[in-house]
């Protein structure tokens, strides 16, 4: 039991007791007679929370994993999103009988979340990433194996929730996978046992980037209450989202974190909006850059931009003592610039269910069905998965970056850790107002450097 001595949550301490698992596979620890197929034919039950795009494509690959799953409910805040994700989904998989929802169990409405996953054996966690850990702390107490998207929340106090609730699947030998999809990518797995092998020396610099057009936006409507609103629109609200540097960019920096093997000990950086700057793009900047610094010293620079019309680059490289690599490419270099390896993707792996897609057979296996194989293949072994804990991690590196853009400070990791700052309420309800509300003029209050504090 933890002591008051030892509440402080430093990074050197995480750093110290874990390391970043190239998978996320980890030993359950159970006996080796129990490790056989714990639930044999057994119909595994599964239950969608979120029934927006990532949804969709997360319980289709869900359904594709194991012969012996089916969709039982579905819940998301709107009714809308989960008739249209509900016929999304059965017309993808017309003809085959997975899709066992029974019309009562289509919910919708904040508390719909508790409804689904009291059904389900195995819960899919993709609504907006503020709700994220309290979905997450739901289904765990509950006793169910969980898919969660990624971030895993949008401000300190729930990236603590998370570690706490990671600790609870753990004992209860509950698999979590959380879908930073890099970790279960061929090209990447082969480039990071390359660079724990040696083959660049230690990482002392490093790029990471998400530079893009940006993403959709959703108009108000007549009507809409300002909650409805933001609901809608929830990529703009970092109750919701928690800025583009956490919802998208975290690929990136958690590719930084795998490789270096740790977690930051600062960040600073500059951001702000200068195209994306109307009405309707709510209380987030358009452009990030920080810089990331490790107790190794390692440096890494981290770039993220919606601005249409720029340089598009999602991409990470990192230099090395006696080398560098390159994830896009696939390649490791020396210090001359001379290629010492190049990822060539083998034969695809024959699926694990039926799939509309011809992909080149000599493509790599598609991460985003390879997450959903191996966490059903673990439920059925006694085996454990156990992301969530890096989930976090990485989700508060990325918190860190927010900070450190919309202050201008300096932010340590400890600090960050150790906030008590909270965005997303515990609870809310169609009648509330969302923790962020319009001026007379319909704008919303944007962090300013040096003025914001944390």
């Amino acid at each position: 039991m933890k002591t008051k001595k030892d509440n402080s949550l430093s990074r050197r301490n995480f750093v110290k007791n874990s390391t970043l698992a190239t998978t996320g596979i980890l030993s359950a620890g159970l006996p080796v007679g129990a490790m056989a197929n714990v639930y044999g034919n057994k119909k595994l039950k599964l239950a969608l929370v979120g029934c927006g795009g990532r949804g969709r494509g997360a319980v289709v690959q869900a359904l594709q994993a194991d012969d012996n799953v089916e969709l039982v409910a579905m819940a998301d805040a709107f009714q809308d999103n989960v008739e249209n994700s509900l016929k999304t989904v059965q017309e993808h998989f017309e003809g085959v009988k997975k899709i066992k929802v029974n019309p009562k169990n289509l919910f919708s409405g904040f508390d719909a979340y508790k409804k689904a996953i009291d059904l389900a054996d195995v819960v899919i966690l993709t609504t907006p990433p503020g709700f994220r850990p309290y979905h997450f702390e739901y289904a765990i107490n509950n006793g169910k194996h969980v898919f969660m998207e990624k971030p895993v929340a949008t401000d300190p106090v729930g990236v603590r929730k998370v570690l706490e609730v990671a600790r609870k699947a753990r004992e209860k030998k509950l698999n979590v996978v959380v879908g930073l999809q890099r970790h279960y990518q061929q090209k990447y797995l082969d480039l990071y046992q390359k660079v724990q092998d040696g083959k660049i020396g230690k990482i002392v610099g490093g790029q990471v980037y998400w530079n893009s057009r940006g993403v959709w936006v959703r108009e108000r409507e007549p009507g809409q209450s300002e909650m409805e609103y933001q609901m809608r629109n929830w990529y703009y609200f970092n109750w919701l989202c928690g800025d583009h540097i956490l919802e998208q960019h975290i690929h990136n920096i958690d590719v930084a974190n795998w490789f270096i093997g740790g977690y930051p000990s600062q960040a600073q950086g500059m951001g702000g909006r200068q195209v994306r700057n109307g009405k309707d793009h709510g209380e987030i900047f358009d452009h990030h850059f920080v810089e990331f610094t490790y107790d190794s010293g390692a440096v890494i620079s981290s770039q993220c931009r919606h601005q249409p019309g720029c340089m598009r680059k999602v991409d990470e490289t990192f230099q090395g003592t006696q080398g560098s690599v390159n994830t896009g490419q696939g390649k490791l270099t020396d210090l001359e610039g001379n290629e010492m390896f190049k990822y060539k993707a083998g034969l695809k792996t024959k699926s694990s269910g039926p799939s509309k897609s011809k992909a080149d057979p000599f493509s790599e296996p598609n991460p985003y069905q390879v997450e959903h194989d191996q966490l059903f293949a673990s439920i059925r072994n006694g085996g454990l998965i156990a992301d969530a804990e890096n989930g976090a991690k990485s989700t508060l590196t990325a918190i860190m970056g927010r900070m450190a853009t919309y202050s201008g400070k300096v932010i340590t990791w400890d600090q960050a850790m150790n906030s008590n700052f909270q965005i997303m309420p515990e609870s809310v309800d169609w009648n509330s107002n969302p923790p962020t509300m319009p001026d007379s003029n319909g704008m919303y209050p944007i962090p300013t450097p040096g003025i914001t504090e944390f």
